[in-house]
């Protein structure tokens, strides 16, 4: 036995063959070399062969020299071209029909609509059209058939369409493509919200950008048929931001299921390019990752500057993965897949990021401030990627201004073309990124040639009423046709579907939506939505409202007012309405407004004073249909305790098991003070919050939001205005000994403390401002209780409290609903308690589970909650159930008067953001008596409606100037 595992050792003597170690005979080396040369040939001729045929195994066929797999490796060939394939926009014109086209659907043809068709006259030039040049409404008909958009002309004749065509009349109402949402969570951030039904965001790691939202989009999300009631027909589903590289997002059009003229009810069927040309994905910059995963020692980012090495390795590692892609792609094309030794690299980690970095993904990624523009900027040219839009995007407005010294703008720097800004028109002060907003963004960015466009990040704005959105960014200031392709046209290109979306012309999808009014009015609802040539709804709600006027384009909208100036005396001409407390129905339709020292001297002809003030040189400004109303009221907001809702140090703080007073932390002077007194709101009553901005603990303060300080001369008008108690779904979740966790401990705690001081009432209480003292002022009927509560079951609840308390005193509790979603459930009860309700917001959209069975309205509902609480005739009013609103209380209160079919006129509608307030609080309200007014040009109740002067009780006005 050799020492080798058995192999003879070597010894070149004794181990030599027997033919080395003899020497042959010549008898026999003539046959030995005729068997060499035998040998020889058969060398050669074996030399000529393939290996295959030479192996001593029988050959297989499916596997190279190197074991791999020939069918894998050809797959992997044709992946190279897939790889390599660069997406094209999906055709439009050409088609003879929509692949999501449903068999058996009826065409329809659309008679007598005003269109929009979104794009200018043929002929006009680029320059031209950008200045809105060739836009109008033109009268046609349309015809949808085999999910397409087949003709848009005059007077289409029954003859000239299928036999079985469906035909709707739109009486000349307006007619539009389907609005398109380009950023929107609806489907994952499921209403009402819960955390089994929560999958915006994947926070395993702040790098996902394998994840995707098609994995969690849920089909039977109501919210997507509440969405579409609002005309949106189409949506970008985009994971959150809480991760800087979030995922994958998806683009579906609000179609579901059989009732819906959809074959399946499936998130796949819901794809608005059942071929998927493009892939899409979301990242996002900027505060909100390293607040979720900044934790240091632990876990990052935690700055602005972690986030650009995050990004920059993920890029740099889908870089690296593309390069070796490329680099196997180009050998197995030179030289077969048979000689390679390896498969095609793949990361499915790296792959959709990969596929960003081939330009096969359209990328939104959601930036705030100038740094963060221009990091990521950076990144694009360093990793040669685009950017379709930057989201929410606050200070893109600042930035075409912002580096002229250099002559570079960090927008238009970008790699491969400019990115648009996806926009909020007001909402903002939500975080420090937000605070530097501007509502003349959209203008601002227009008039330097870029790109606004306007979301609703749904749930955060409803998306229901994203064309409200391009509404108010007409109002300020951005040209009519570009506020309508903020949410149409501009969206759709962005999204690669420029030539299926967005325009209502022949060969685009079958995405329409006819409206009862013009869509950037107040109110705008639409009358019925078509998705791929299907009407979506089968027996909508169609509001009663007068013959449609179309907008003509406000020029002077463009402008954006500079001010304000204050002025000690001032004459307005040309009022044409006054909505105020006193009956000023006998006036004519051209009054003069005089004002001296911050009060109103004369309202009505006043020509004396007009010579007067002509001859002394005092301003006279002419209004076009100017409006002098009583100036707003914010209720239940948090301006005046909070400047910048995510910054604990801008906050008067929650109050925790604290009973506070308002008047204690009241802080003036900030963003939310100075703005809601420009858009005249000269009055706010806040109060301390519970635990969170729309949750209510303690008394409120009614104060002069153009106070500097609350030591000014009449700066507070209600020391203690009310006194306020939540019972809504956040009193479980406050850890608050007396709440115990649970709804009924809170009500159970509220009528013990309400009996406790209904027993104690003849008392004098030593502390006059301790909760005890309060609590003795409410059950002695001299200050009003107000609860923040949205369930019907809450409130049922209250109202039993309410009578309880009642019988043991004797006498009425003065009680003020505050939320109220579910408030229409229990309009008669309310009503027969001479109980009012404060609704905030004034169009609940079901956000949580105690919101659950609020009204959306028409189409959807026969009436909002607003309407059922006006019909029962419970005193109502609007709040805020966050301060960006503040800008918005007149066209809130404008649409509950122009959708609601007369329950209110226009004083009622403006009495909501006002005088009712008063009413249900029992405190005399500061009027023009006591200076407090706006003069307007237009209505406050419409799109139009600007503020021209405001007088704040400070003995001058402000006017601004245009």
């Amino acid at each position: 036995m050799s020492e080798k595992g058995g192999l003879p050792s070597y010894n070149p003597a004794a181990g030599a063959p027997r033919w080395r170690r003899q020497r042959p005979r010549r008898s026999r080396a003539l046959p030995l070399v005729a068997l060499g040369c035998l040998c020889f040939i058969a060398f050669a001729q074996w030399m000529q062969l393939p290996r295959s045929a030479v192996s001593v195994l029988p050959p297989n066929p499916e596997l190279t020299a190197y074991g791999l797999s020939v069918k894998r490796l050809q797959d992997d060939l044709a992946t190279c071209a897939k790889l390599r394939k660069k997406p094209q926009d999906p055709i439009g014109a050409g088609r003879e029909r929509n692949a999501r086209y449903v068999d058996g659907h009826a065409p329809t043809l659309i008679k007598n609509a005003s269109v929009w068709v979104g794009e200018p006259a043929a002929g006009t030039s680029p320059e031209a059209a950008r200045r809105g040049v060739g836009y109008n409404w033109i009268t046609a008909d349309v015809y949808l058939e085999y999910g397409l958009i087949k003709k848009v002309q005059p007077s289409i004749a029954l003859s000239a369409v299928a036999s079985d065509t469906v035909v709707f009349d739109a009486r000349g109402r307006p007619l539009t493509a389907g609005i398109i949402d380009m950023h929107s969570h609806a489907g994952v951030d499921s209403l009402p919200e819960s955390l089994g039904n929560e999958d915006t965001n994947e926070m395993s790691s702040d790098i996902v950008p394998y994840v995707r939202s098609i994995d969690g989009i849920q089909p039977g999300d109501h919210q997507i048929q509440v969405i579409k009631s609002g005309g949106v027909t189409t949506s970008l589903i985009l994971p959150g931001s809480a991760s800087n590289m979030g995922g994958e997002a998806y683009v579906i059009k609000h179609a579901v299921g059989k009732a819906d003229g959809r074959s399946e009810t499936s998130a796949v069927d819901m794809l608005a390019d059942p071929d998927r040309n493009w892939r899409f994905m979301k990242m996002a910059c900027g505060e909100n990752p390293k607040r979720v995963f900044g934790r240091p020692g632990q876990q990052g980012p935690t700055s602005r500057l972690g986030e650009s090495w995050e990004f920059r390795h993920a890029f740099e590692q889908a870089r690296k993965l593309v390069q070796e892609q490329d680099d196997w792609c180009d050998a197995a094309s030179t030289t077969g897949v048979h000689h390679l030794k390896s498969y095609l690299p793949q990361e499915l980690r790296w792959e959709s990021l990969g596929a960003l970095l081939r330009d096969q993904v359209r990328l939104n990624t959601h930036c705030y401030t100038i740094p963060d523009l221009e990091a990521f900027v950076d990144h694009t040219n360093e990793f040669k990627f685009k950017v379709q839009a930057f989201h929410h995007a606050h200070q893109t407005f600042l930035v075409p201004e912002a580096m002229l010294l250099t002559r570079i703008q960090i927008l238009k720097r970008a790699y491969g073309q400019v990115p648009a800004s996806a926009l909020f028109a007001d909402n903002m002060w939500y975080k420090t990124e937000a605070n530097t907003a501007s509502e003349y963004a959209g203008k601002i960015l227009y008039d330097n040639g870029l790109t606004p466009i306007y979301v609703s990040d749904n749930p955060v704005l409803n998306a229901q009423h994203v064309v409200f959105e391009a509404a108010k960014a007409y109002r300020y200031g951005l040209p009519y046709h570009a506020a309508l392709a903020a949410v149409t046209t501009a969206p759709a290109e962005r999204l690669g579907f420029g030539n299926r979306l967005g325009k209502v012309k022949p060969g685009f999808d079958a995405d329409v939506v006819v409206w009862d009014s013009d869509p950037l009015s107040v109110g705008a609802t639409p009358v019925q939505v078509w998705i791929d040539g299907t009407a979506q709804f089968e027996d909508p709600v169609e509001l009663k409202k007068p013959a449609v006027e179309l907008s003509a384009p406000d020029q002077s909208l463009s402008k954006i007012p500079d001010g304000p100036v204050p002025m000690g005396e001032v004459v307005f001409t040309g009022v044409s309405r006054v909505l105020a407390g006193k009956d000023f129905t006998k006036l004519s339709s051209n009054n003069t407004v005089v004002l001296s020292e911050g009060k109103i001297t004369c309202i009505g002809l006043c020509e004396s004073e007009l010579q007067a003030a002509s001859e002394s040189n005092i301003p006279i400004i002419n209004l076009k249909n100017g409006y002098l109303t009583e100036s707003f009221t914010a209720f239940g907001s948090k301006i005046g305790l909070n400047a910048i809702d995510a910054e604990d140090d801008t906050d008067n703080g929650p109050s925790g098991n604290a009973f506070t007073r308002a008047e204690d932390g009241l802080a003036l002077g900030t963003q939310k003070t100075n703005v809601s007194y420009a858009y005249g709101v000269t009055k706010a009553i806040s109060a301390p919050k519970l635990t969170s901005q729309d949750t209510h603990h303690g008394t409120s303060v009614g104060f002069i939001t153009g106070a500097k300080t609350a030591l000014d001369k009449d700066a507070i008008f209600a020391a203690d205005a009310a006194v306020h108690y939540t019972l809504d779904l956040s009193v479980k979740n406050t850890n608050q000994p007396e709440y115990i966790g649970s709804i009924s401990a809170a009500v159970g705690n509220l009528r013990r403390k309400l009996l406790t001081a209904a027993s104690r009432r003849n008392e004098t209480i030593s502390d006059a401002y301790s909760e005890e003292a309060f609590l003795q002022r409410v059950v002695n009927g001299s200050l009003p209780l107000v609860i923040t509560v949205h369930s019907a079951d809450a409130i049922a609840a209250v109202l039993k409290v309410k009578t309880t308390v009642e019988e043991q005193i004797d006498a009425k509790l003065h009680l003020v609903i505050y939320g109220g979603a579910e408030s229409h459930l229990l309009a008669d009860e309310l009503a027969a308690a001479d109980v009012g309700v404060v609704l905030a917001p004034v169009f609940s959209y079901a956000t949580s589970w105690d919101q659950r069975r609020a009204l959306t309205g028409a189409p959807l509902t026969n009436g909002t909650g607003a309407d059922k609480l006006l019909d029962a005739g419970v005193l109502t009013g609007i709040g805020l159930d966050e301060d960006w609103v503040v800008r918005d209380l007149g066209l809130l209160a404008g649409i509950v008067w122009k959708n609601g079919e007369g329950r209110v006129d226009e004083r009622g509608a403006l009495d909501m953001v006002g005088g009712n307030l008063y009413k249900m609080l029992g405190i005399k309200e500061l009027g023009m008596e006591e200076g407090h007014f706006v003069v307007w040009e237009g209505s406050p109740l419409h799109i139009g409606g600007r503020v021209k002067a405001v007088g704040g009780g400070r003995g001058f006005v402000d006017v601004w100037i245009w």
